[in-house]
């Protein structure tokens, strides 16, 4: 049954790594490399060959010369359209702009009325994260009740890996809280 629970805190572990990602990705008014390097790209093939998917990171550096700018420097300059049309396509509200050796996008401040949408969307996010983790919980418990079912484990073994369960969603649940507040105090930073 240990591992049943251990692969549960995996999942969980993941689920938490998927979130973090996900967090990154909500602008706050700082430039961050955060906010593009995971963008997906389509390069190096035409419209019928479909080109290669590569994130921004594995495609260019990415600097912060100031708060307000971010410097993309591709590896191979001949694709600097597809990476601009990227970011473009990705809806995040960054306008990038080139000069054919590097990309510079301006990160503009953010409005209040902006910075309010901003913590909404980063709440709902950590929302969708609580609820992957409740599921993964719940997956597990249900192993656990049918092999209990299956009178594979008694009753009192079901209650003592019902309750490691609980601790360790407790556990995971932790850093879930501490990221919404820190990107939330990140929004609110003027």
């Amino acid at each position: 049954m240990d591992d049943v629970v251990s692969e549960m805190r995996q999942k969980m572990q993941k689920a938490l790594q998927i979130l973090q990602e996900d967090l990154s990705t909500v602008r706050t008014g700082r430039a961050m490399p955060s906010l593009v390097e995971n963008i997906v790209v389509n390069v190096y093939g035409g419209p019928t060959t479909g080109g290669t998917k590569l994130k921004i990171k594995e495609l260019a550096t990415i600097s912060v010369p100031d708060s307000q700018t971010l410097v993309l420097q591709p590896f191979d300059p001949s694709i600097i359209g597809e990476i601009q049309k990227g970011i473009m396509e990705s809806n995040i509200g960054l306008t990038p702009s080139s000069d054919s050796q590097v990309i510079r996008i301006s990160i503009p401040f953010l409005s209040e009325e902006r910075r309010k949408d901003l913590i909404k969307l980063m709440k709902q996010k950590l929302e969708n994260g609580r609820i992957a983790i409740r599921q993964i919980r719940q997956d597990t418990r249900n192993i656990v009740r049918k092999k209990h079912n299956d009178k594979e484990i008694s009753e009192e073994q079901m209650y003592r890996i019902d309750q490691d369960i609980q601790k360790i969603t407790d556990e995971i649940m932790i850093p879930v809280d501490e990221m919404g507040n820190k990107k939330e105090a990140e929004l609110m930073q003027i």
